[in-house]
This record gives structure tokens, C-alpha cells and sequence, in this order.
């Protein structure tokens, strides 16, 4: 972790800082903020928290991750001092032992934390929730996201390739945060739906790939458009994965306003989806048709797998599909995002944000 010093603040020196900062491997790859000790105190500040104070041991190295030591990586990634109370409730999150950040860290899969913010916070911190949600433009998303990364490799120490072993990776690595579209949001909004108030600001912390398009500009009725997404959602992981845990399912405002006009709850569409997506025994068998299948292990307590209709689900439980709504309001595209679920997998977690005054 870098220390916060008082060097001036020149053209020159900042170079040199930035230039010191990666040679020392602390940051992602892009230029970063030299940490200097009146930013980290203004951020430190802004929290109303002690800069002592213990948040978490971030995994799998347990880096200490006191209120000083985020306020260093979120000066580093760019965020203002605002952001910081969100940044904390983001470490909470991914360092609640159902994260499991250990194993997203070190995983060969593609899984990077995605943070989703809810409540009136978003709208006080210009958090992008509308068009381009994934993408850039906003500082909010951009530097909370990167802030959060950041403290996994410098307290945790998932650095690429050393402890981070994804084969593959994903942009999100360097920021994935993204705000719901409440506004929007013909339902509860994920944190009023998982025990939270309408009034609480949250943040969730979800391991996830990166967002799978799914396009669809023709239906006009829920059980048509939920059919199109089910077929999407069925190929993630591969056409024969079962027992997955939780997803994403992303629909945006048009989507989602089409569904519930036909009067369809949030349960109802993970009812639907979970059904839809169950297949029998003798279609995934492992080597017909291509690809992966039930495990061997399951097959032996089987008597005839080549003839058994019995469904087997994609998804443990309904529950394991989360939905939100986000993006703008033109557009008749939805995303799903599979989550990292091997082998117990990461669940979604749901911090409240503590703004002290």
C-alpha cells in the first residue's frame, strides 16, 4: 500500500508520483491519483468515520482495511470525497464471508465484483442508472468501481496472475459499478426487495461476467419477451449447465414495462424462467449433442439416464435469478450476467451506507 505523502504538487512531481506508483504495482494499469495526505484527510473526513477505524480484512491475503487505508485507494481512483461512505459499504460487501472474495479473487473464471447502488444516494452522487449503464461518462461509476478494485488488489492481493488466475478476465476488472434505475422500476427496486427501506441507500456486491446482450424488439407481450430471455439465459455457462446460483437478469425500462403491463410480478418471472430453463436427463448427457453434461457421479445413481424425462433445473432455485432494472428508456434491449457459482459459488450481497454527518 502506497503511503500518503506531502510531496508539492508541480506538473513535474505528479508525474513522477504517478510514474513511482506503478512501478510499485499498485495500481490497475492506468494512471492513478498520487495519494497525498491532505486528499486521503478529505476523504477521510467526508466519511465521518475515524481513519483507524476497522472495516474489513479484505481476502485472500486480509490486507487491513481501515477507513485510511480505502481513502488512499479511492483518491487513487479519482473519487471525490463524497464517494467514500459508498466505497466502505462496497468493501462490507465483498468481504462478507457469502462473497466468498477469496474465491472470486482467485478463480480461473471470468467473475469480477460488480457493485450496484440503490436508494436516494444515486441521484445525490450523479450515479449513472440510465443509458450507457455499463459504460463510461460518469464519474460516480467510474471511480467507486475502480476504487473497489483497486482495494481487492492492494488489501487483498489479487493481483493478475499471481493470485488472480482468471484465464480470460473481463473489462469490468478495472470498474463495474452501475446504479439501478428505480425511477424506472415498475417493481421493488433490489434493495427494498431483499429487507431494506425505500429510503436506505445500499450497496450490492454481485461476481459477475460481463453483461450478455439480449435483443428484443418485437414482443408485446410478457410471455414472449420472458421467452426470448429464457432462451438467452439457457446457453450461459453452456447449454447444459444446472445447479448454477445466482444471475443477474438486466431488463430495461421498455422491457420491463411490457412485462409488468400484462401484470407479471418479480416472482413470477423467476418462476417462469426457472421452469423454462429445466431440461430432462437424457438431454444432458454428457457428448450428445456437444459440450459438458451431468456429472458421472449423478449419472450412476441413474437407472436408464438415456431414457430418463426426469427435469433437472438450471438454477438451484427460483430465488437465484436477481432482477433489476437499468439503462435507458429507449432501446428494447435487456443483459443477463452470470454469476460465479462453483462450487457453492459467490452470493449476492447487500450492504446499507452508512452516511454519518
Amino acid at each position: 500500500m502506497p503511503r500518503t505523502t506531502k510531496r508539492s504538487s508541480g506538473p513535474d512531481s505528479q508525474a513522477d508520483a504517478i510514474e513511482d506508483l506503478y512501478s510499485r504495482g499498485i495500481t490497475d494499469g492506468l494512471p492513478v491519483v498520487p495519494p497525498t495526505l491532505p486528499r486521503v484527510e478529505k476523504a477521510v473526513l467526508a466519511s465521518g468515520r475515524a481513519a483507524d477505524e476497522l472495516i474489513a480484512l479484505v481476502p485472500p491475503n486480509y490486507g487491513r482495511a481501515t477507513v485510511e487505508k480505502i481513502a488512499v485507494n479511492a483518491v487513487m481512483a479519482g473519487c471525490r470525497p463524497e464517494y467514500l461512505s459508498v466505497v466502505i459499504a462496497g468493501v462490507e460487501a465483498m468481504c462478507d464471508d457469502a462473497f466468498d472474495l477469496h474465491g472470486v479473487s482467485a478463480t480461473t473464471h471470468f467473475a469480477s465484483p460488480l457493485f450496484i447502488i440503490n436508494g436516494p444516494l444515486r441521484k445525490r452522487l450523479d450515479v449513472n442508472c440510465g443509458a450507457g449503464v455499463f459504460g463510461p461518462g460518469w464519474r460516480a461509476n467510474a471511480t467507486i468501481g475502480r476504487a473497489l478494485r483497486l482495494i481487492a488488489v492492494n488489501l487483498g492481493g489479487a493481483r493478475p496472475g499471481i493470485i488472480s488466475m482468471s484465464t480470460m478476465g473481463h473489462p469490468g476488472r478495472y470498474t463495474y459499478c452501475i446504479g439501478e434505475n428505480e425511477e424506472e422500476n415498475p417493481w421493488e427496486p433490489l434493495h427494498v426487495e431483499h429487507g431494506f427501506a425505500p429510503s436506505d441507500s445500499t450497496v450490492a456486491a454481485f461476481a459477475g461476467e460481463s453483461p450478455h446482450g439480449i435483443y428484443d424488439h418485437r414482443s408485446r407481450t410478457a410471455g414472449d419477451l420472458l421467452a426470448t430471455i429464457a432462451r438467452s439465459v439457457e446457453v450461459i455457462w453452456h447449454h447444459k449447465a444446472t445447479a448454477l446460483g445466482d444471475t443477474l437478469v438486466i431488463l430495461s425500462p421498455e422491457h420491463a414495462r411490457t412485462i409488468a403491463e400484462d401484470g407479471w410480478s418479480k416472482a413470477e418471472i423467476r418462476r417462469f424462467l426457472w421452469e423454462r430453463l429445466r431440461k430432462p436427463v437424457k438431454d444432458l448427457l454428457p457428448g450428445r449433442d456437444g459440450g459438458e453434461g451431468l456429472p458421472e457421479h449423478v449419472l450412476a445413481k441413474l437407472e436408464s439416464p438415456e431414457t430418463d424425462e426426469t427435469l433437472i433445473p438450471k438454477f438451484r432455485a427460483p430465488e437465484h435469478l436477481k432482477i433489476l432494472v437499468a439503462g435507458g428508456t429507449a432501446g428494447r434491449f435487456s443483459a443477463v450476467i452470470p454469476g460465479w457459482t462453483f462450487p457453492n459459488g459467490s452470493n449476492l450481497v447487500i450492504k446499507k451506507i452508512q452516511i454519518r454527518e
